[in-house]
């Protein structure tokens, strides 16, 4: 609760937490925008292969020129910021504190390591790379002595806030879950299609401004399993192996939906994660719906709680055993900053990995044959699935952060999950792939 006066003392020693971003898109720039009001915040540097994507940031948050540097020496010399092409120059450089967010898994595992080897914190904005190794990120993390984190402003960060609110409370979570849209057909969904479920203008789908992959990963229920695996990971949550119900409702029902299906809801059993759909089968959006929300459900603990539920305006369940706490909005880069602060001021994490709970698996989108190549999230050929660790590990299941440029050794029916016996495994992602077996390894079946 006092973060900013702790930011003001460092301001006031001439002591900045210097902060080094790698990835100039949406979420770093919205954090550029914040970040010159930011008392105690000094953003050394923003490594970016595509410079000029990193200058164009700093012209749309209107970075003063004289702000910027020529190197990172200079940056740190005047308090100013600087662009640098390779990321490597941030590790080496002395900087507090890493903010990974180029949205590649595969580069944010070894950006993460390197920032890990050189006794740097690590902001992990692509919770891509989190879902697919964030157990043995975090782990390696705690034994460096330096903060793994998820960043604040996204969804899985505010829910574990919720999570550790309800739990600091006296609470037993029952649920921990956010909004989407969400239609029966979005799973087939691919690149050519996109932007008929999108309520985007075809001037601006025409414009090339938006990634079709990217914005099909956030529909075809890949984004969303992702960011409840990492939650199910940071909060010690067991997903159903029937993957994401996206039950439709509106904020009033959210503890009538997400309590177990033995009392009235969807959940196969308490302890879950699951998104609500803000939109009917039918595609009616519904009024007071849950999207861009983020919500948990608590249990009362005895019947002296479940009257508090049923006496105050709290929307608990018809038993009055279950209610929810929402938070209707998350603002994404622009709150960034509370991670970036909590990690170098008190040496916490604003929500990690304590085990491997969930894991996303590729599930293809239709019948593929063998010799076909798999192309990964928002693409054509799968769609990522939540389903418990056990499942997956159990199963041979395989993520679908690592089904890029995979070749099908064998051929795998539409809405069956593929294994790793059914790809060549591509050993050119050793380091993903040696995180991945670390994290498999943290499983247990006590889970």
């Amino acid at each position: 609760m006092n973060l900013h006066n702790l930011l003001q003392q460092r301001e006031a020693e001439g002591r900045p937490i210097r902060v080094g971003l790698i990835g100039a898109g949406r979420f770093g720039t919205m954090y550029l925008s914040q970040a010159r009001n930011i008392p105690g915040i000094h953003v050394v540097a923003i490594a970016d292969i595509n410079v000029a994507r990193a200058q164009g940031a700093f012209e749309l948050v209107g970075w003063p020129a004289d702000q910027i540097a020529a190197d990172i020496d200079e940056a740190l010399a005047r308090r100013a910021t600087t662009i640098v092409p390779d990321a490597s120059a941030l590790f080496e450089a002395d900087i507090d504190v890493i903010v990974e967010a180029t949205g590649n898994p595969i580069v944010g595992i070894d950006h993460a390591l390197r920032a890990i080897e050189t006794g740097k914190h690590i902001i992990m904005v692509t919770v891509e790379a989190d879902a697919l190794a964030g157990p043995a990120l975090a782990k390696r993390a705690e034994q460096a002595g330096v903060v793994y984190s998820m960043a604040y402003g996204d969804q899985p960060a505010l829910i574990m806030e919720l999570v550790d609110w309800a739990r600091t409370s006296g609470f037993d979570v029952a649920c921990a879950g956010k909004g989407a849209k969400y239609l029966t057909h979005y799973h087939e969904m691919n690149p050519d299609n996109v932007w008929e479920n999108w309520e985007f203008s075809k001037e601006l789908t025409d414009s090339g401004q938006l990634n079709p992959y990217m914005h099909t990963s956030f529909r075809d229920g890949t984004k969303a399993a992702i960011e409840m695996a990492a939650v199910a990971n940071a909060a010690g949550l067991t997903p159903s192996d029937d993957g994401l119900t996206f039950t439709p409702g509106n904020i009033e029902e959210i503890a009538t939906i997400c309590r177990p299906a033995d009392v009235g809801g969807v959940l196969a059993h308490e302890g879950s994660v699951d998104v609500m759909s803000s939109v009917t089968r039918e595609g009616e959006w519904i009024p007071f719906n849950t999207q861009e929300g983020v919500f948990v459900v608590v249990k009362a603990t005895n019947d002296y709680v479940s009257g508090c539920f049923t006496e105050y305006p709290w929307h608990p369940d018809p038993t009055g055993q279950y209610a929810a706490l929402f938070r209707p909005y998350h603002y994404v880069g622009l709150e960034l900053n509370i991670s970036i602060a909590n990690a170098v001021l008190r040496g916490i994490p604003t929500g990690a990995p304590i085990g491997f709970y969930g894991d996303v698996v590729a599930t293809a989108k239709k019948d593929l044959a063998a010799g076909e190549f798999l192309d990964g999230e928002g693409g054509y050929t799968v769609w990522g699935k939540l389903v418990s660790a056990a499942t997956s590990v159990g199963s041979g299941y395989l993520p679908v952060a690592l089904a890029h440029h995979v070749e099908l050794r064998n051929p795998v029916a539409k809405g069956a999950s593929v294994r790793w016996d059914d790809i060549v495994i591509d050993e050119s992602l050793s380091t993903a792939l040696e995180l991945r077996r670390e994290t498999e390894a943290l499983f247990s079946p006590v889970h």
